[in-house]
């Protein structure tokens, strides 16, 4: 089974005084994210055994919806706010759909 859609897992780890604060940050790309050409599913997760660990589950129609996505003035503007909400540098990370 082969799939083209392009899976893309994204995750942030918060400060542990900064958690609600990104998780707001987060939550406010998501509705708009949804409505964009190309995204397929956009899901957030937080941990439930740790709430500082938030994940991205997403899925798109091509490499070009992301790379579209990523420049959206939302997504930038995300990405702009992310400087001391951070323990670490984002992983993001995209798959292909094997089986």
């Amino acid at each position: 089974m082969s799939n083209q859609n392009l899976r893309v897992v994204a995750r942030f780890i918060a400060l542990p005084n900064k958690v609600e604060e990104l998780k707001a940050l987060l939550l406010s790309v998501v509705e708009p994210t949804r409505q964009e050409a190309g995204v397929i599913s956009y899901e957030l997760l937080q941990n439930q055994s740790d709430p500082t660990d938030f994940t991205f589950v997403e899925e798109w129609t091509s490499a070009e919806a992301l790379e579209t996505h990523l420049n959206t003035p939302h997504i930038q503007a995300a990405l702009g706010k992310l400087e001391g909400l951070l323990a670490a540098a984002p992983d993001i990370s995209r798959y292909n759909l094997l089986a």
